[in-house]
C-alpha cells in the first residue's frame, strides 16, 4: 500500500468518479484506474462498488477511508510542522456532549477559527461507548466528556472546570410542588434521557442503583433540545447540564427541582491517547481550549 495509492483512492471516494478523480490530482484516467486495482489487490479487498455510472464505496472501503483522511492529514501535519507553514491545514475530528458543544466550545471554536481558518473542524455528539477504541485508532483525535473520571490506561485526561448539574420539571409537574425531592422519589416518575452512553445519564443510574431502585418509566432521545421541550410540556423529569437550561429557568418555563443532590457536579474532562503525536493544530486546539475555559 502506497502513499500516493491512499491519494488516489480518497480522491475517487470524494468525487465518486475515477474520471473527476483523474482530473482533480491531475492523472490519466487509466492511471487512476491502475492504482485502484493495485491498492485492491494488495489487499485482497474490493474497495469501491459500480453502480452504473457511478461509483460507491464497500463497507470496507469506508473503513479505509477515515484512516487514509487521517494519513493524509498527518502528512500535512508533519510537513507544515517541519517547514514552519504560516498558515496550518488538517482537520480535526472531536466528539464531545451536546451540551457542552453548545454551551461551552463556541468562544473556543471561534477563538481557534480565527487564528486559523483553513483547518477543517468535525465535531461528533455524546458518545463514551467506544470512545477509547476510537481515540486509539485515530478516528477521533480529541474528546470531551461530563464525568467523574475515564478508566483507561492508554488515555489521557485533563480536568478543564466543572459542569453542575440541575434536575428539573415544568413548573405544572406535580414534583414541582415538593418541597424536597429524595432520588428514591424518581423511580415512579417519567424521565427523560439522553441516549444510555451519555455519562451523567449513568451518573443517574447508578445514584438510583444504590439507592436500591430503578426508573420503570424512561423515555429517550438524541437530542438535548428534544429533551428540554418535553420538559417544558410537562412529559417528565430530567437531569441536565445547568448551563443548557439557565434561560428556561430564568423565563420560568422550567423550574430547578430541590432534589436533595442538588450539589452534584461532573468534571469536564478533555481527552487523548497518551501515544498520540500532538500535531501543530491539536496542540493549538487543546491550548485554546485550556485558555477560554479556564478564565469562563
Amino acid at each position: 500500500m502506497e502513499f500516493r495509492q491512499l491519494q488516489t483512492f480518497k480522491a475517487v471516494a470524494d468525487h465518486r468518479s475515477f474520471h473527476k478523480a483523474a482530473n482533480a490530482i491531475h492523472y490519466a484516467q487509466s492511471t487512476v484506474s491502475a492504482q485502484i486495482m493495485a491498492l485492491e489487490a494488495d489487499l485482497g479487498v474490493q474497495l469501491f462498488e459500480r453502480l452504473g455510472r457511478s461509483i460507491v464505496l464497500t463497507e470496507v472501503g469506508a473503513s479505509l477511508y477515515q484512516y487514509a483522511d487521517k494519513m493524509l492529514e498527518l502528512a500535512e501535519a508533519a510537513r507544515a510542522d517541519l517547514t514552519a507553514k504560516t498558515h496550518l491545514t488538517g482537520s480535526l475530528t472531536i466528539r464531545v456532549p451536546e451540551s457542552f458543544c453548545a454551551y461551552r466550545l463556541p468562544p473556543v471554536i471561534a477563538k481557534f477559527h480565527a487564528r486559523m481558518p483553513q483547518v477543517k473542524l468535525r465535531f461528533i455528539t455524546c458518545a463514551q461507548e467506544g470512545l477509547g477504541r476510537d481515540l486509539r485508532k485515530g478516528v477521533t483525535d480529541l474528546a470531551f466528556l461530563l464525568a467523574e473520571t475515564i478508566q483507561s490506561k492508554d488515555l489521557q485526561a485533563e480536568i478543564l472546570g466543572t459542569e453542575k448539574l440541575v434536575m428539573i420539571a415544568s413548573p405544572d409537574h406535580p414534583l414541582a410542588r415538593r418541597n424536597r425531592i429524595r432520588t428514591e422519589m424518581l423511580a415512579d416518575q417519567t424521565l427523560l434521557l439522553s441516549r444510555a452512553d451519555c455519562s451523567y445519564r449513568r451518573l443517574l443510574e447508578q445514584m438510583m442503583q444504590d439507592k436500591g431502585c430503578q426508573a420503570n418509566i424512561i423515555i429517550e432521545f438524541n437530542s438535548l433540545a428534544a429533551i428540554i421541550a418535553n420538559v417544558i410540556a410537562g412529559l417528565g423529569v430530567t437531569v441536565i447540564p445547568q448551563v443548557a437550561v439557565e434561560a428556561d429557568v430564568k423565563s420560568k418555563r422550567l423550574v430547578v427541582l430541590p432534589w436533595t443532590e442538588s450539589g452534584l457536579e461532573v468534571a469536564q474532562l478533555m481527552i487523548w491517547h497518551h501515544e498520540k503525536w500532538l500535531t501543530p493544530v491539536l496542540k493549538h486546539f487543546m491550548d485554546t481550549a485550556r485558555e477560554v475555559l479556564a478564565s469562563g
